[in-house]
């Protein structure tokens, strides 16, 4: 199945394979990956894009490639199922992260909004979960900005290897749509 929505500046796509190297690079730097506990290995950088593909081939869904409208890769977005062991499973999660040269724009907020209409309108979905440490005022800010709801009785813990995390949670629903900036 091809994919491509469309916003006023970017394109969301699903991966190829030749998109290994720009998400490694995405995966690499420090910044970036700030929190989620640093970098990542090649190795689990593209094990990380396999899982993006399958799911899409399975679900019809999943993060998706952005790019600007010249072509420029910038990130990914877009709407996963949570791991079978993941503390709120079963559910759908919607995720972004850029790169450090397209933080700033909007992307984020257009890419995710884009991504969370095309599930509850083509796919079908009712709800949708976002979440994100304390700290990550970008995300929150983005969250905001679509109009999801904040939920604290969702909100859950996990180790990310050794090290606690604790998820902030808001909901995407498809009654409450996703609001315009």
């Amino acid at each position: 199945m091809t994919l491509r929505l469309e916003t006023d500046r970017l394109i969301l796509r699903p991966w190829r394979k030749e998109d290994r190297d720009v998400f490694a690079a995405l995966n690499a730097d420090p910044e970036v990956m700030q929190d989620l506990g640093g970098p990542l290995s090649r190795r689990a950088s593209d094990a990380k894009l396999d899982r993006y593909r399958a799911a899409f081939e399975q679900h019809g869904f999943s993060r998706l490639a952005i790019e600007e409208k010249d072509g420029t890769f910038v990130g990914y977005a877009g709407v996963m199922p949570a791991a079978h062991d993941h503390p709120l499973a079963p559910h759908n999660q919607i995720g972004w992260r850029l790169v450090r040269s397209a933080w700033g724009k909007g992307y984020a907020t257009e890419a995710a909004r884009a991504a969370l209409d095309d599930v509850f309108t083509r796919v079908g979905l009712d709800e949708v979960l976002a979440y994100t440490a304390i700290d990550n005022l970008r995300s929150q800010a983005v969250m905001q900005r679509l109009g999801l709801r904040r939920d604290p009785m969702l909100d859950f813990d996990i180790l990310k290897g050794d090290v606690p995390w604790h998820g902030l949670v808001w909901v995407a629903e498809m009654r409450r749509r996703v609001t315009q900036v």
